[in-house]
């Protein structure tokens, strides 16, 4: 019997932990989760929230045969009072073993249904997981793709926190870079374990505007590899807009090099191998990650297959489910 990539797993809570002021960690728990892929890394997955009530709206979510987009059609037509809340989180811990995963929640109060649901989350309260499936021939939901690269650029806000903790935790021991990750305060730095090689700071915000220090951070490591290089930044080449300089994916057909590069509308494109021995990974608030992956390939030279970057979300807009 052939299985699907994903499928809908579902949870209780068990445990509900917190790791600073604003990260909560909530552990699920289910006899299905034995299936539960342990790819890693910055592996996405979909939580279908409760209603008001407690309940979960029927779609036909479970139902293996029929898990391709129909049970979403049939979600999407549902009348607002039916359709629970659906939003993309990362994993950050699977222990198909023991039948959990842990998944780390940023509170921002009771606006957002995932924050609201996380701050109130108590044991044995229910949640739907869509999430890759152990005995599918192949899965997805991966992004960190840095081939052969030794060195690497990891940077984002609270929200792909959890993701960067899984994947710098994955590093080889011989790995180099520096890791950036802002987040609401500075009691928000988590413990983590990481290479010799492997800086990783920690920006609180602490009342300063979203992105402000992620991106001074980005902006002072590209002065210092230029520096190092004894090349200013100012001085690389541009490279020339022809395809034969392009990536050849799908979301660039139909634009040069030049509008991929400062097009504000493509919030998401991961390069399927790193070029080079220099790999970038950004995530987080859609504005800020496109300006710091232009910055990157514009003013740094860095080749563009070698930048993967995903706008999590966008200041002013609910997700997209």
């Amino acid at each position: 019997m052939s299985h699907p990539a994903y499928r809908t797993y579902s949870t209780t809570v068990a445990r509900v932990a917190a790791l600073s002021p604003n990260f909560t960690r909530i552990t699920l728990t289910g006899e299905d989760l034995v299936h539960f892929a342990t790819d890693g890394l910055d592996q996405r997955i979909k939580l279908i929230l409760p209603l008001a009530d407690g309940t979960i709206t029927d779609v036909g979510q479970f139902d293996e045969q029929d898990f391709t987009s129909a049970w979403y059609k049939r979600w999407r037509q549902l009348p607002d009072e039916k359709r629970n809340p659906i939003r993309t989180y990362t994993v950050r811990a699977a222990r198909p073993e023991a039948r959990e995963i842990d998944v780390d929640f940023v509170l921002h109060g009771v606006d957002g249904p995932a924050s609201a649901w996380a701050s109130a989350a108590v044991e044995g309260d229910a949640l739907q997981v869509v999430g890759p499936d152990a005995r599918a021939a192949e899965r997805g939901g991966l992004e960190w793709k840095p081939g052969d690269a030794g060195t690497v650029l990891i940077a984002g806000d609270e929200t792909a926190a959890p993701a960067i903790c899984a994947i710098v935790q994955s590093l080889p021991a011989d790995a180099r870079g520096e890791v950036f990750v802002e987040v609401p305060t500075t009691a928000d730095a988590l413990e983590l374990d990481t290479p010799d090689a492997v800086h990783v700071t920690w920006l609180g915000r602490d009342g300063t505007p979203h992105g402000e220090r992620l991106t001074a951070a980005v902006r002072a490591w590209g002065e210092r590899r230029s520096s190092a290089q004894s090349v200013p930044a100012a001085s690389v080449p541009e490279r020339p807009s022809s395809r034969s300089a392009r990536s050849g994916s799908a979301q660039d057909e139909g634009r040069s090099t030049t509008e991929t590069e400062e097009s504000d509308d493509i919030l998401w494109e991961v390069p399927e191998a790193a070029s080079g021995t220099e790999y970038a990974w950004l995530a987080g608030e859609a504005g800020t990650i496109t300006s710091l992956r232009r910055h990157l390939v514009r003013d740094l030279g860095i080749d563009r297959r070698s930048v993967a970057f995903m706008g999590y979300w966008r200041t002013g807009r609910a997700e997209n489910s």
